[in-house]
């Protein structure tokens, strides 16, 4: 089990130094001497004032602040967490993963998604009701983008005749892609064209919320990892290879403080059981200083302490 620290900016604690150059220096230097694996920021480029003031949150540009992060760190990996895939054309999309992942000497996986949010994607002027589409159109692009010596082909809003992306990534023939969502047709995609899947373990209402399906239980989510093998080997690719990232409840434990350290590590255990490679780790940011004793002290007693170690 390995652990992702999601930074904290949109969180109605969050202080600003914490998403300016010094702070978020200091704060992801902590995540990488604690012993964190990642790094990751979300992305809501045109969210609407209804939806942030329902619950929302603000945000950074994902791969501007990963390259950020990946100046002020040697070690840590940096994930989009995740990049909506159809909200851009997929060779700018493309130029943009490149950059990250040459300026960090190749430490970028690529979280990415369908998208759930109608408004936004009407703000960017792309259609709701095609994202599923356009989601498997961009990742058919960037994979063959990087394996062929030049890309050609016809799509919905685009049309490209032998172009090319140079300088590609350091990573070959791409950077990993992991896929979020929680139902079958993003453990299908995952099993097809990616190396990772990242389900939430939430219930009905959260799923409702953010267009995706329940998954509730660390049981429920062992029977989804085992489909999800099963794809795979399907797909004729190693099962073994693919990560398994998870975000729940108890990612909030330096938060909220909800459940005891026993029962946060039996939750962590069970995940792992249940074939989880990596947890989401949240925390609270009223100051840099606050977050910082918060890294350190999951450190070590979690990530140090646990049989995962």
């Amino acid at each position: 089990m390995r652990f992702t620290l999601e930074h904290p900016v949109g969180r109605p604690d969050c202080a600003p130094e914490l998403y300016r150059g010094a702070g978020l220096a200091t704060f992801v230097r902590a995540a990488e001497e604690a012993g964190f694996d990642a790094v990751a920021f979300t992305e809501h480029p045109a969210p609407s004032l209804k939806w942030l003031q329902g619950g929302g949150h603000e945000s950074l540009d994902p791969l501007t602040a990963l390259a950020f992060c990946a100046a002020a760190t040697t070690r840590l990996r940096l994930l989009t967490y995740l990049l909506v895939m159809p909200y851009r054309n997929p060779f700018l999309t493309a130029k943009m993963i490149a950059t990250v992942d040459l300026v960090s000497d190749g430490r970028l996986v690529v979280g990415t998604g369908g998208g759930y949010l109608r408004s936004e994607f009407g703000a960017l002027g792309v259609e709701f009701e095609e994202r599923g589409a356009l989601f498997d159109e961009a990742l058919d692009v960037l994979r063959e983008l990087w394996t062929q010596e030049s890309y050609s082909g016809e799509h919905r809003h685009f049309t490209a005749r032998g172009a090319v992306s140079t300088p590609g990534p350091v990573q070959q023939p791409h950077p990993p892609f992991w896929i979020g969502g929680n139902g079958l047709n993003a453990r299908r995609r995952a099993a097809r064209a990616a190396q990772g899947w990242m389900p939430l373990l939430i219930g009905e209402d959260m799923a409702s919320t953010t267009r995706t399906a329940a998954l509730a239980t660390p049981a429920q989510l062992a029977t989804a990892v085992e489909e999800l093998r099963r794809l795979t080997q399907e797909a004729e690719r190693d099962p073994s290879s693919m990560d398994v990232q998870v975000q729940s409840r108890h990612s909030d434990h330096l938060v909220h403080g909800e459940t005891s350290l026993e029962e946060h590590r039996d939750h962590v255990g069970e995940l792992a059981a249940a074939g989880a490679t990596q947890f989401v780790v949240r925390t609270q940011g009223a100051s840099v200083e606050a977050a910082v004793e918060a890294l350190q002290a999951y450190g070590r007693d979690v990530i140090a302490a646990g049989t995962w170690a």
